[in-house]
């Protein structure tokens, strides 16, 4: 009976084989479709820190004075004292002082130089002197004064939930140093119903400091937010809710907690679709860990001429991510991320899996990721490799088979985007522009190929239908008004995108591009909104999208 039953199912499918070797499967457009939305429901709800920026006022120093009576020749400079070796690159601040003829004015200035050096890297403690020399032999001798933590506590008994351990990277007996202060506010900032602050007090020793944190919990730590829009697919749903419940620090550690599920709404057909995610995040000073698992599944009813055949599919994705803060000061921070995940899919029909169809696939992912601060212009780039491996009972891809693809091979993928605020007619504007790309030198699953068309790709498209490829490019550009300073903005957005690489070989074309115009906003502290319509500007012939592509998506915080 089974063979029976699997031999309709395979005429009803006309021929899994040659299903199996299509450029895009109609399964592999939907976990695609659903991977997109997975990014973006993790771009809104993962942790995130307010960004602390500590700013001292710049100190401008004049020029050297000339014709100082007496005065001495400055040949060398030297830096003596406690740690003063991790301090040498103080003195190119005064490298302007080596020949000179300086006097009592001009020394003063020499050391000014390389104490503002000092503070603008964050030491605000640590101070730079001069004791009495002999000037004689043209040698200028500093001697360093480092600034040290003394103690570090809570400026008032806190609630038990507070936590300085692994909010602070500095410890008692450190160089006081503002980029650790800043780490640690945004550390227990990352965690929305907290508010902190850090303040330097002296100590009762010499040279030290306190850091006396000031630490309250503003609201309930636990928040549930309600969704809705119509970013589904027709075909499993097009109307989507999901619930998210956050949890702010759930073991009092500054960690962050949530879970949403969501399903389709709305429609009654012989469709559906469910999904499921938990994220959890927990810092450690400049180091972060995170896990997220999210699973996916769908189903629809295919009508053939004998029988309704009932498709079914599932995907689950694992993944832990480690960041290490690298490199900041006042302007930039310097992120790397490592991270490992599994993924597994399976499709059935009636019940009974098409094995040939199963994924089961793992790998590494290492990047860079840099914020930069322009003035008032914010630049974000990332850039990562990555690559998938045997690990975790990986499974051989399907389309390994027929050459057509491997789940086992590099992947460079990076993005860049520039938010530049500006003012006109007396009114705030932004423009914000990005790029994403990806490159693969080999053929790569449907999966890990760069899609395009849709609202989170190519706007002006509905995303039925996609082009993808193994390597790609899109371009996402926003001109937007926040309507009378109300925290309404009213956006056009204009996007291009190009896949090319094996995948894309029997597509129609290489290349979209579309136009939205759209008002996104907040009402009452606690609803947001996102309205839009779009139109394609440029699609190849036999790519099928209507004239104009609308959409919403609100969401609830209860």
């Amino acid at each position: 009976m089974e063979t029976v039953a699997r031999g309709k199912i395979f005429v009803g499918l006309a021929g899994w084989a040659v299903f199996a070797i299509q450029p895009v499967q109609a399964d592999d457009q939907l976990f695609i479709h659903q991977k997109q939305q997975q990014q973006a429901l993790e771009q809104r709800l993962e942790a995130k820190a307010p960004t602390v920026r500590l700013k001292r006022p710049d100190a401008l120093l004049p020029d050297y004075p000339d014709n100082e009576h007496p005065c001495f020749t400055i040949n060398a400079l030297r830096l003596e004292g406690d740690t003063a070796g991790r301090f040498q690159w103080a003195l190119e601040s005064a490298e302007g002082a080596k020949g000179r003829c300086l006097g009592r004015q001009g020394i003063l200035l020499a050391i000014n130089k390389v104490q503002n050096a000092i503070l603008a890297k964050g030491y605000v403690t640590t101070r730079v002197m001069a004791q009495e020399q002999d000037l004689t032999q043209g040698v200028l001798t500093l001697t360093l004064h480092p600034g040290r933590i003394a103690n570090i506590h809570f400026d008032e008994p806190a609630s038990w939930r507070g936590r300085l351990w692994n909010a602070m990277p500095a410890a008692s007996g450190d160089i006081l140093n503002l980029r650790d202060i800043e780490q640690a506010l945004e550390n227990f900032k990352r965690v929305p119903s907290a508010e902190a602050d850090i303040k330097i007090v002296p100590s009762q020793q010499e040279a030290t400091s306190d850091l006396l944190v000031s630490w309250k919990e503003s609201r309930l730590p636990v928040r549930l937010s309600l969704s809705l829009d119509d970013s589904g697919a027709k075909s499993t749903g097009r109307y989507l809710g999901s619930a998210t419940l956050a949890i702010d620090a759930p073991f009092a550690q500054n960690d962050l907690f949530y879970a949403n599920i969501g399903k389709d709404f709305f429609e009654h057909g012989p469709f559906g679709n469910r999904s499921r995610t938990i994220n959890y995040f927990f810092p450690l000073g400049y180091w972060a860990f995170s896990a997220n698992h999210n699973d996916y599944t769908y189903h629809q009813n295919i009508a053939e001429v004998s029988q309704v055949l009932t498709y079914r599919g599932k995907s689950e994705n694992t993944q832990f991510t480690v960041s290490r803060l690298l490199f900041r000061n006042q302007s930039h921070k310097t992120t790397l991320n490592m991270r490992v995940f599994r993924r597994h899919s399976t499709n059935a029909v009636n019940g009974i899996e098409m094995k040939q169809q199963r994924r089961r696939t793992a790998g590494w992912e290492l990047g860079l990721s840099q914020r930069s601060y322009l003035g008032n212009v914010t630049l974000d780039a990332n850039t990562n490799w990555r690559r998938g491996t045997g690990a975790f009972g990986a499974l051989r891809a399907p389309e390994e088979a027929y050459h057509e693809g491997s789940a086992r091979t590099g992947i460079a993928l990076g993005d860049v985007s520039l938010n530049i605020p500006f003012a006109w007619g007396k009114q705030p504007w932004r423009y914000y522009t990005s790029v994403r790309w990806q490159w693969s030198p080999h053929p790569l699953t449907p999966q890990d190929r760069m899609s395009i068309a849709g609202r989170y790709t190519v706007r002006g498209f509905d995303g039925e239908q996609m082009l993808s490829g193994e390597k790609g490019l899109l371009w996402r550009n926003e001109l937007a008004w926040n309507v009378l300073s109300r925290g309404h903005e009213l956006y056009w957005a204009t996007d291009y995108g190009r896949v090319d690489g094996q995948g894309a070989r029997h597509l129609a074309g290489h290349q979209l591009a579309g136009s939205a115009l759209g008002i996104r906003g907040m009402l009452w502290g606690r609803f947001h909104y996102d309205l839009f319509a779009g139109v394609p500007l440029y699609k190849p012939k036999g790519f099928h999208t209507p004239g104009v592509s609308s959409g919403f998506s609100v969401n609830l915080e209860i």
